[in-house]
């Protein structure tokens, strides 16, 4: 007798963990981390200036910078930004953060001063005895000058603000005979500094002035011989966004006066009050003379005359009517004038 193998069923219970296991817990997690950093970004952008926002605008367009040389600047937009009061200490500390990588800088450093004056930023190149900047007597830059006039001239260059050139020297005098002085020489020494910063990325139209005053402004006063009176100074000039200058416009046209009143309007009744009778505007047709006043007009009432182009007769009959207005009635009619026509008939009392 053979004997059935035994059939084994097995069930399984398809399961997903606990609450669908927790990969939604990840899906959300990176859900409200995006979020957060969505509104971080949001709340960064609407406390930032309004360079900062262009600077960060003009990033995202120009990465590398290349576009108007301005995309990784200071204010790099990829759009030039002008300089104002506001932002040039900006500049300051961009352009110092630019000259200390510089390999030599440690050796020209102090000889360099930047200070905000109210033309600009003004950059002073000073000299020392030996020279720093220029060989002694010589308008032509050497290394160290050439060197820190090209960084500068790189880092300016991306800006759109106007720049000056100035030479200055000490108050040693050339040797007698000579047909080349100090004069001469502060502004050979501008101009050779123009032309090393044209060539590397100054516009031709970015230099606005070139200024050579030999020792007429000198550094140190007190000491006319001093080495570091021989300079070039480089000053960034201000320039605001509208380029226009003067204040509000004011009119010319002056106000009208005010209106008074008039002592010279025509009244016949002296108990109406003062405001039941308007005065009569001036005009071509009723001429006010500016000598009578108040005092004449009552002096004198029977010089007063109606305007010209009123009749007596219509003037009677609007004070009439303005009488009528403000007195109470009176218990018996007024009489008629004489030779004159009532307007309607007056009853009779009965007996």
């Amino acid at each position: 007798m053979t004997t059935k193998p035994t059939i084994y069923i097995i069930k399984k219970k398809g399961g997903h963990g606990g609450h669908h296991g927790g990969a939604w817990k990840v899906a959300y997690a990176d859900f409200v981390t995006a979020m957060m950093a969505l509104f971080i970004v949001l709340w960064l952008l609407s406390t930032a200036s309004k360079a900062t926002q262009q600077a960060i605008a003009g990033y995202f367009r120009d990465p590398a910078g290349t576009k108007d040389k301005a995309g990784g600047s200071l204010v790099g937009t990829g759009e030039k930004i002008l300089l104002s009061r506001d932002n040039m200490s900006q500049l300051k500390q961009k352009l110092e953060k630019a000259l200390k990588q510089m390999p030599n800088f440690d050796k020209v450093k102090k000889h360099i001063v930047m200070t905000i004056t109210s033309e600009g930023l003004r950059i002073e190149l000073t000299e020392s005895a030996s020279g720093t900047f220029f060989d002694s007597g010589s308008p032509s830059l050497n290394g160290d000058g050439q060197e820190i006039i090209t960084v500068l001239a790189g880092e300016l260059g991306k800006l759109p603000n106007k720049l000056a050139l100035e030479g200055h020297t000490d108050s040693k005098a050339y040797a007698a005979g000579r047909n080349y002085g100090n004069w001469e020489l502060s502004a050979d020494r501008a101009n050779s500094t123009r032309r090393l910063m044209q060539q590397n990325g100054i516009g031709a139209d970015q230099i606005t002035q070139v200024r050579g005053f030999a020792d007429q402004r000198l550094l140190k006063p007190d000491a006319p011989l001093d080495p570091a009176n021989r300079r070039i100074s480089l000053i960034v000039l201000y320039q605001d966004d509208t380029g226009t200058t003067g204040g509000a416009a004011t009119s010319d046209a002056a106000a009208p006066p005010a209106a008074t009143e008039d002592s010279n309007a025509p009244h016949t009744d002296a108990t109406a009050p003062e405001s039941s009778v308007k005065p009569l505007a001036p005009s071509v047709t009723n001429p006010i003379p500016p000598t009578s006043t108040a005092s004449d007009a009552k002096k004198s009432p029977a010089k007063q005359t109606a305007p010209a182009t009123m009749s007596m007769e219509e003037v009677r009959r609007a004070v009439e009517k303005m009488n009528e207005k403000t007195q109470p009635p009176a218990s018996a009619p007024p009489s008629p004038a004489p030779g004159k026509p009532t307007d309607k008939p007056i009853d009779k009392p009965q007996n």
